[in-house]
C-alpha cells in the first residue's frame, strides 16, 4: 500500500481570485500542504484577511492586489512573489466571473469583461509564469480553474461556456509548448460547487432538486474537493500529467 502525504514545502505558489470561495479553498490547501502561498485578488481587505487566516495557522502568505486583466499588475505581483517569496513554482489560475444573461441580450462590453477576466486572464497570468520558470530552469506547474460549463451547455450562460471551454483547449495547447521547460499545465472543471457567492442559488428547493437529481453522486460540490486535487496537481506526484482537465462534479459530465 502507498501512503500518500504531499508537501509542497519549499514551493511558493500564486493563486488568483483568492479571497473567497474556490480560490480561498486552494490557497489555504497549498498552505496547509507547506506552500508559500500568494493571495490574489481584486479586493485586497478579501486576500488580506484570507492571508491572514492562513498565518493564523502557522502558514506562510502575502496577499497581491492585481487585475489579472492588465499585464503590468500581474508582472508586479509575480516580481513580489520571487523577491519576498523566492521564487514562483506553483500558479493557480482561479479568478473569474459569471454571466447569466439570454444570448441575445448581451452587451458586447459584458461580453469582454466575461472573456477578458476568465480566458485572457488566465493566459496573461500562465504566460508571466511560465516565463519565470522557462528563466528559473527547473519546470512548475499551472493549474487553469475552468468548468463544467466548458464542456456541456446549461443556458443562459454564453459568455461564460465560451470563456471556460477557451480555457481547457489553452490548457493544452500550453501543455504542449511548455512541455520541454518542465512546465506541466493542467485545469480542473468545478461541477456545481456552494461557496458564498452561490450558496443563496442553491439554496432555492426547485434549483437544488433539479441538480440533485442530475448529479450521479447525489450531493452538491465542497470548494475543498476541488483545493484537494489542486494541492495533488501542484505536488510531485503529477509530475507525469499535462494537458488534461479533470471533471471534479459529481459524475454531472458523464451522463
Amino acid at each position: 500500500m502507498i501512503s500518500l502525504h504531499i508537501s509542497l514545502e519549499g514551493k511558493t505558489a500564486i493563486v488568483t481570485g483568492a479571497g473567497r470561495g474556490i480560490g480561498k479553498a486552494i490557497a489555504k490547501a497549498l498552505a496547509a500542504a507547506r506552500a508559500k502561498v500568494v493571495v490574489n485578488d481584486v479586493d485586497w481587505d478579501a486576500a488580506a484577511q484570507v492571508s491572514q487566516e492562513i498565518e493564523v495557522r502557522g502558514g506562510i502568505a502575502k496577499p497581491a492586489k492585481a487585475d489579472v486583466r492588465v499585464s503590468s499588475e500581474i508582472v508586479q505581483m509575480f516580481q513580489m512573489a520571487v523577491r519576498e517569496l523566492g521564487g514562483i513554482h506553483v500558479l493557480v489560475n482561479n479568478a473569474g466571473i459569471v454571466l447569466r444573461k439570454p444570448a441575445e441580450e448581451i452587451l458586447e462590453g459584458e461580453w469582454d469583461r466575461v472573456i477578458d477576466i476568465n480566458l485572457k486572464g488566465t493566459f496573461l497570468c500562465a504566460q508571466t509564469a511560465a516565463k519565470a520558470m522557462i528563466s528559473e530552469g527547473k519546470g512548475g506547474k499551472i493549474i487553469n480553474i475552468s468548468s463544467i460549463m466548458g464542456a456541456v451547455a446549461l443556458p443562459p450562460r454564453a459568455a461564460y461556456c465560451a470563456s471556460k471551454g477557451g480555457i481547457i483547449n489553452l490548457t493544452r495547447d500550453l501543455a504542449a509548448e511548455w512541455a520541454k521547460y518542465g512546465i506541466a499545465v493542467n485545469g480542473i472543471a468545478p461541477g456545481w460547487t456552494v461557496t458564498e457567492m452561490t450558496q443563496t442559488y442553491f439554496s432555492q428547493e426547485p434549483v437544488r432538486q433539479f441538480l440533485l437529481e442530475r448529479i450521479p453522486l447525489n450531493r452538491l460540490g465542497k470548494p475543498e474537493d476541488i483545493a484537494n486535487l489542486a494541492v495533488f496537481l501542484a505536488s510531485d506526484y503529477s509530475d507525469y500529467i499535462t494537458g488534461q482537465t479533470i471533471y471534479v462534479d459529481g459524475g454531472w459530465t458523464i451522463l
